[in-house]
């Protein structure tokens, strides 16, 4: 595949996250997908699945926003931005009735025309502190 072709990939990927499209992943995602991230490893299209569906589930709201693509190979990195209303829990957090605003740097890898590995680095520092869990730097 072509990196424009990987970049349009990772376009159908936010309508996932956006619209709770879950079958999109099974067109995109490898049998064999790993993501790599702070949550640990999702593995296969319904690791992936489940993945989104805990997002979902604690921001039903959650908009996912592709601010840069950079592509080269059989790789894409993927600046995003995500937010969300806190309406269900997260990570054992109650629901708290907070918009958080995120920000997450992505790569990508992708062969056989499918998405097969991801490393995702989310701001969870900056989420934890919007959702008032963890206080603002430089106060205790």
């Amino acid at each position: 595949m072509s990196t424009e072709e990987n970049k349009a990939m990772i376009r159908r990927v936010g309508e996932v996250f956006n619209k709770g499209d879950l079958a999109v992943v099974d067109e995109v995602m490898a049998a064999d997908y790993v993501h790599h991230g702070p949550f640990g490893e999702f593995k296969g299209p319904e690791g992936f699945k489940q993945m989104v569906t805990m997002f979902r589930t604690a921001f039903p709201d959650l908009n996912m926003t592709i601010e840069d693509m950079v592509a080269e190979g059989d790789k894409v990195a993927s600046r995003l931005t995500l937010r969300g209303t806190h309406k269900g829990e997260y990570m054992g957090i109650a629901a708290t009735g907070k918009q958080v605003t995120v920000t997450e740097i992505v790569i990508s890898r992708f062969a056989g025309g499918k998405e097969v590995e991801a490393w995702g680095s989310p701001d969870l520092m900056g989420m934890m502190q919007q959702l008032g869990v963890v206080p603002p730097m430089g106060q205790a």
